[in-house]
């Protein structure tokens, strides 16, 4: 059978916003201010309105939007037309696409693409193509990449009630680059070779954002006889597989499901009659039942005729998602799993009689108010009829278990139009050429330099490479290569472990960092105090080096020092020595170290201690 998968890679720049000079950050601050609105689509240039965004419009939602002044101006709110686009943004995308082997365009024309979930004041989101026909090799051949955007970022949900959807515009501008791969993809493990590959490309830059949520691939499937369905909000790169097998499964399903529809009944068959049931569930025993009625609800009910069977585990998820979404409701009850969820054996056969159904026949109830159960039955007709055609074109919410659910139908070309109010950018000869002869090594050639240049394991090699600190790395260890391996175990080691123990790591300017390796390197800190002196710098970043020390006693002790105290230490355990002889040496180091407590190298120590007991008296 044949597969076509594709990416839509998202990629935050570590720029300031791309239309103001607002920063591109987030805050947890506790907002300035708070606007609501509500969003309607418009037409395209040609007059139509688009599918996805009619489709948002109909929920008839409210938005509501968290303004921090520090991170939100007037262009965000949409208040004030968008300032030119940021040079940095412009170059750090132009320089992405070379890396892609793409042609970058002459100029950059912005244009609107309609969204109205929300998530963008305006209705729209900005977006350019800045170059296309890029590809990336891989090893199961070439991925051609037709086209890379600059586009801006949409604002941040944090929560929904009700009708009210609350997002945050610290989010909202952070420019993005979206990269669109063709669906040369054929199997799970070539995607998620070539995601992998994207994202080196990506950080080899060294100008996009890391993190949770900086990054984002929206996959596409299709499988033969299907429609494309994209699944979104995919972060983990590991999870690619099992996402794209689980659709593939899905996807066949669904088509088992036509053929089997399409020899039971006819498509205009399926009539959309809704019945009132109420009166069958007065006496019900089920808790879901008993609180709709309870909330003025009613339980609604509709025949599906010859889909018997095909519901449980396979078409029931697909109505329940349009439900759901559409209508607003938590769920459906269907034939296929009833009697369940305390809904009796003697109230089903009643319902089946009221519906007039046969044994090919199935059924689906709401328990809601009578107006959002009648959109969610109206909701699970639509999605039954296109039971008819297989694989609807949709967009789905990827989820914990790699499956995903329903969002919205997919977007149309109705959804973009020209932006009126950002002039086109030209791509100078001179920019464009300065750009192509200085761009960065790309991480996997890095990850074979830095084996050999300092001796490292090829695994370690890599990690540094990939590593937000392997510029950092080459500063520090460049004039003492022996220091290599201390170096790279803080900066992948010892900075991710005091993360996991709740310490702001982030809060550290990265010269503080390199001046403490420095100070180690050169023996003015002991290798033993460093992660003391990071923890320190947690709480109080901008703390000199020296401050440090002497707050935390660290003051280190020079050689003649050290070995005068590794003197003391062996006279007063000199019994010790005598009956323990070349043994001694492993727990006295403990005794000096207990004492020395971070002020001296431990290398030192070690030599220093050998040196001493090989004088001592009998030995």
């Amino acid at each position: 059978m044949q597969v076509k998968i594709g990416f839509e890679i998202h990629q935050q720049l570590a720029t300031k916003k791309l239309f103001c000079s607002c920063p591109g950050e987030l805050t947890d601050a506790e907002p300035d201010a708070r606007v609501v609105r509500r969003l309607r689509p418009t037409q395209s240039e040609l007059g139509e309105i688009d599918r996805a965004a009619l489709d948002e419009f109909i929920k008839k939602k409210y938005y509501e939007y968290e303004v921090n002044n520090s991170h939100v101006c007037l262009v965000e709110l949409d208040e004030e037309p968008p300032h030119e686009p940021t040079e940095k943004a412009v170059d750090s995308a132009i320089e992405i696409a070379l890396l892609l082997k793409a042609q970058v365009v002459d100029e950059i024309h912005f244009m609107r693409k309609l969204v109205i979930d929300g998530s963008n004041t305006s209705g729209f989101q900005r977006t350019a193509i800045i170059a296309f026909d890029g590809y990336i090799d891989t090893s199961h051949g070439k991925v051609r990449i037709p086209i890379i955007c600059l586009e801006e970022e949409a604002a941040r949900k944090i929560k929904q009630e009700g009708d009210m959807v609350v997002y945050r515009l610290d989010r909202l501008g952070i420019p993005l680059v979206e990269i669109t791969t063709a669906p040369d993809i054929k199997t799970p493990g070539q995607a998620i070779e070539a995601a992998k590959k994207i994202g080196d490309i990506l950080r080899s830059t060294g100008k996009v954002k890391r993190g949770i949520g900086t990054i984002r691939q929206d996959i596409n499937i299709s499988i033969e006889g299907g429609a494309r369905v994209e699944i979104k909000g995919v972060q983990d790169l590991d999870s690619i597989p099992w996402i794209i097998t689980n659709e593939i499964e899905r996807q066949k399903l669904l088509l088992d499901v036509k053929e089997e529809i399409e020899n039971r009944v006819k498509k205009d068959k399926i009539k959309l009659k809704i019945h009132n049931l109420t009166d069958i569930f007065r006496k019900s025993n089920s808790g879901i039942i008993k609180k709709a009625l309870g909330n003025r609800g009613r339980i609604l009910g509709m025949r599906l005729q010859g889909f018997s069977g095909l519901l449980i585990g396979r078409l029931g998820p697909e109505l329940a998602g349009y439900a759901r979404v559409k209508a607003g409701v938590s769920g459906i009850f269907h034939s296929d799993e009833l009697p369940a969820y305390e809904i009796e054996a003697e109230e089903v056969k009643e319902v089946r009689r009221n519906l007039n159904l046969s044994e090919e026949d199935a059924f689906v109830i709401v328990a809601e108010r009578y107006t959002k159960a009648r959109k969610a039955l109206e909701a699970v007709h639509e999605r039954a009829l296109l039971a008819f055609d297989g694989i609807p074109e949709e967009t789905r919410m990827v989820l914990k278990n790699s499956s995903s659910k329903y969002m919205r139908p997919l977007p149309g070309a109705a959804r973009m139009y020209p932006e009126t109010d950002i002039p086109p950018v030209v791509i100078s000869p001179d920019k464009l050429l300065w750009t192509e002869s200085n761009l960065p090594e790309l991480i996997e050639h890095k990850a074979k330099r830095l084996e050999v240049d300092y001796k490292l394991n090829s695994a370690l090699a890599e990690q540094l490479a990939r590593s937000e600190y392997s510029e950092l790395f080459e500063k520090v260890v460049a004039g003492n290569k022996k220091f290599a391996g201390f170096a790279a175990s803080v900066l992948l080691s010892t900075l991710k472990e005091l993360r996991r123990e709740g310490f702001s790591v982030a809060a550290i300017p990265e010269e503080k960092i390199e001046e403490v390796l420095i100070a180690a390197e050169r023996g003015k800190l002991a290798r033993e105090a460093v992660v003391e002196v990071l923890k320190f710098l947690c709480e109080k970043p901008e703390s000199r080096i020296e401050t440090v020390r002497e707050s935390l006693g660290l003051k280190v002790f020079d050689e003649d020092d050290l070995r005068e105290l590794i003197k003391d230490i062996l006279k007063e355990k000199e019994d010790f020595i005598r009956e323990h002889g070349k043994a001694a040496e492993k727990p006295l180091m403990g005794v000096v170290m207990k004492q020395v407590r971070g002020k001296a190298d431990g290398k030192l120590i070690n030599r220093i201690l050998r040196e001493e007991l090989l004088k001592f008296p009998g030995e």
